[in-house]
């Protein structure tokens, strides 16, 4: 069982001014300490569910840029894109800029979307949900045509690339690990099957059921279900102790998850990282 670190909050106690400087050092430390993938959030504004929309919130790809030079050996993603955030051809290009500059260590975060409010108050359009799904499977198209250097205009119904040119080409081979996240099961789950390398869930959130809806996906569409990387979120709290973390990480790793990845409390303090480094991740490796 891996193990990754999901910032979602940017408020450190000393602000803006010593944010640069903190977020390298929670970044560093969390990369020596052996958790495996380092992941933001892709938001525009903070979320409900973490605090005001008021709240600090950084530019997703331009935070993992910076955390690529802080960092030598854990993977980058977002957690994740919603797919209308960015043109797809841009996003390809970003995720393989990412890529390339981090010596193939970036993955490509995605899901449909869903924050309104974000969305109108910075004035990208938000579409109806359906088509949102539309645009997340163009996207996951448009993406793996331009990773496998196919310069053929795409012409779908929501995009049109006369010249889906990617140069210089992604170094991860055959191209960025795609990780779509969410649980629906009618949409999101059949894209992963489809499409995906990995897939994210909510741990706690009915996930056993969720990998059944999974599998019975691959099946329809020929997918073998063990070459899916399954990760779940998980919020590690070190002041319950090392043993209840690797407890909850040994009952997710019998349900069939490869991974854990979610935020840290307290984690601008960093001293949680070094615990969970020292205490629960040589164990989880063996889980």
């Amino acid at each position: 069982m891996k193990v990754g670190l999901q910032i979602p909050d940017f408020s450190t106690p000393r602000g803006p001014e010593a944010l640069g400087r903190e977020l390298a050092h929670v970044a560093r430390t969390a990369d020596d300490a052996g958790f495996e993938y380092i992941a933001v959030m892709d938001h525009f504004f903070q979320i409900a569910a973490v605090g005001p929309a008021e709240k600090e919130m950084l530019e997703a790809y331009t935070t993992l840029g910076y955390l690529a030079a802080c960092t030598s050996h854990a993977t980058l993603v977002t957690l994740v894109t919603g797919a209308f955030y960015r043109e797809p051809g841009i996003l390809g290009k970003i995720v393989t800029t990412l890529d390339v500059l981090s010596n193939g260590r970036a993955w490509l975060g995605i899901g449909a979307g869903w924050s309104e409010q974000e969305s109108r108050g910075l004035g990208v359009r938000f579409p109806p949900v359906s088509e949102r799904f539309e645009r997340l499977e163009e996207t996951l198209r448009i993406c793996l045509q331009m990773w496998r250097g196919d310069e053929k205009p795409y012409e779908g119904r929501h995009y049109s690339l006369e010249r889906p040119l990617n140069s210089p080409q992604s170094l991860s081979r055959p191209h960025p690990p795609i990780m779509i996240g969410g649980g629906g099961e009618k949409k999101t789950l059949r894209l992963v099957a489809q499409y995906a390398d990995a897939c994210n869930l909510f741990a706690g959130r009915d996930e056993g059921h969720k990998l059944d809806v999974l599998r019975q996906h691959c099946e329809a569409v020929g997918r073998d279900y063990d070459t899916i990387y399954k990760t779940a979120y998980y919020y590690f709290d070190a002041a319950r102790g090392a043993q209840r973390i690797v407890d909850d990480l040994g009952a997710l790793a019998e349900a069939g998850f490869d991974a854990a990845i979610g935020a840290v409390a307290n984690v601008w303090d960093v001293t949680p990282l070094e615990v969970i480094g020292s205490e629960v991740i040589p164990v989880a490796a063996d889980l």
